[in-house]
């Protein structure tokens, strides 16, 4: 019964992370979005901003659902 709520707690949480991550991309790209609307010679610029922020949010989701499973105990 324990390791059926550790596994379920770790499903969940890896869950979260992964909706929290999809959030704040969709927002990063709607801002770049309007904001290449507002300012289109900044584009550029822009673009390149709001790539290193998605990687970065990716890359702490991905972090965050490992630890998930990791403490879940049930890697592997």
């Amino acid at each position: 019964m324990e390791n059926g709520l550790i596994a379920l707690a770790a499903g969940l949480g890896a869950g979260l992370v992964t909706m929290g991550a999809a959030s704040g991309i969709g927002r990063i790209t709607a801002a770049a979005a309007e904001a290449t609307g507002r300012q289109p010679e900044a584009a550029n610029d822009i673009r390149t901003t709001a790539l290193i922020m998605s990687a970065l949010i990716e890359g702490v989701a991905l972090f965050c659902a490992v630890t998930c499973f990791l403490l879940s105990g049930n890697v592997g």
